[in-house]
């Protein structure tokens, strides 16, 4: 298949036409984003570019919660709109949308169980265990002083604390994390990433290019994503009946 991979940022969304899961020959095109746009701008930025490309799908990494193939939360950094938008209609092609996060994790996936931690304007995270995908919002669990996993390790934390104890404040809250969810191994992404001098044990450094390499994982069928769309929600009908009482 040839997949229009899109990572929706704040500040650029960055696109791409992947043939397979590799980056070899990759070539990255972008459009500007920004605090007003809204998700019908976002299409036609892309299209203009990629109209030509002859895409069989689109998976969209969209900075916000996603259950069963739909957005739960307008974004923080973009316009409106984009809760109940029909991307599929928009694109005339079928549509999978995922946590950008999920879909970072999803492309720098190796095996094993992993968390994948993305340091830039706050914390994304997601977790995958024998190629199954589970997005999560780990960002908001209170930290230390009243504050969250995300005002230490996200952008502000960065600005607050300073590179020095900003570093630090990173390798603490991916060792907790690591313990606490027992994975292999921890990838650390995001743009925020390559201001880390170490890691800590049991972690490597992502690389955002690899978002596009989970969206044509996205269509593979050894993928499951949960909550992200590839399977109904489970119905209220298909729950067990309470006996009558005689």
């Amino acid at each position: 298949m040839k997949i229009l991979a899109i990572d929706i940022g704040g500040s650029n969304v960055k696109f791409t036409l992947m043939t397979s899961a590799a980056l070899e020959g990759v070539t990255v095109s972008k459009v500007p984003s920004g605090p007003e746009m809204t998700p019908k701008q976002m299409v036609a930025g892309v299209l203009e570019i990629a109209k030509d490309w002859g895409f069989d799908g689109v998976s969209i990494g969209y900075p916000g919660p996603i259950s069963y193939g739909k957005i739960l939360m307008e974004p923080k950094n973009l316009g409106v709109g984009w809760v109940d938008f029909d991307f599929t209609k928009a694109f005339g092609k079928p549509v999978r949308l995922i946590n950008d996060a999920a879909m970072q994790a999803l492309g720098s996936y190796e095996g094993g169980s992993m968390l994948f931690v993305g340091l830039g304007t706050g914390m994304g995270s997601a977790m995958i265990i024998d190629n199954i995908v589970a997005p999560m919002e780990l960002a908001h669990l209170p930290y230390k002083k009243v504050r969250t996993f995300e005002d230490y390790v996200g952008e502000r934390g960065l600005q607050r604390l300073g590179k020095r104890h900003w570093r630090l404040a990173v390798a603490d809250v991916v060792t907790r994390l690591k313990a606490a969810l027992v994975v292999d191994y921890v990838v650390i992404g995001g743009g925020n990433a390559k201001r880390l001098e170490e890691l800590p044990q049991g972690a490597h450094l992502g690389d955002n290019r690899n978002a596009f390499v989970g969206g044509y994982r996205l269509w593979d069928a050894r993928t499951s994503i949960r909550n992200a769309g590839l399977a109904a929600p489970p119905s209220s009908e298909r729950r067990r009946k309470p006996r009558r009482k005689n």
